[in-house]
């Protein structure tokens, strides 16, 4: 993977890994945070590397890789009536809300937990670390992904 860093949460009983492994691409929609949305529609692109985290889950923790294969581009489901991301509010010429597309790289044989991702020092100042980070979809600097990568493969 060239490219920038990037860990996107998302929630075991919505998607996991193994469904990225099954479907092999699939569109990360559904974020509904500006600031995320804005990682999306401006700054990641074609063979940035994600660190694919599952959150509220036990552990919550880096489970594995994805690859960008597409650039942002207009979430379809915010124009989906009935839809559980739809957004009444978002016009198909001005859409509000964005999406990229990810395909299946690694699925780690364990999670890297979210308590040793903070107790290893080299991840210091990593956005998930810090206290009150529930971003979506943050940046993570190449010194960071690297070392969970190294962690996961360690085990």
């Amino acid at each position: 993977m060239a490219g920038r860093y990037w860990l996107m949460k998302v929630e075991p009983t919505a998607y996991t890994i193994a469904d990225l492994e099954r479907d092999g691409v699939t569109g990360w929609e559904g974020v509904r945070n500006y600031k995320a949305r804005n990682y999306l529609r401006d700054e990641i692109g074609p063979g940035d590397g994600v660190l694919f985290y599952q959150s509220n889950a036990d552990p919550s923790g880096v489970a594995g890789l994805a690859e960008v294969v597409k650039g942002g581009y207009p979430d379809p489901t915010q124009f989906e009536k009935g839809h559980h991301y739809h957004d009444p509010q978002s016009a198909r010429d001005a859409p509000r809300w964005y999406t990229v597309d990810v395909r299946f790289v690694e699925r780690f044989r364990d999670v890297v937990s979210l308590a040793a991702i903070k107790e290893n020092p080299k991840l210091r100042g990593m956005m998930v670390t810090r206290r009150g980070m529930r971003l979506s979809v943050q940046p993570v600097d190449t010194p960071h992904f690297d070392e969970v990568v190294r962690m996961a493969r360690a085990t």
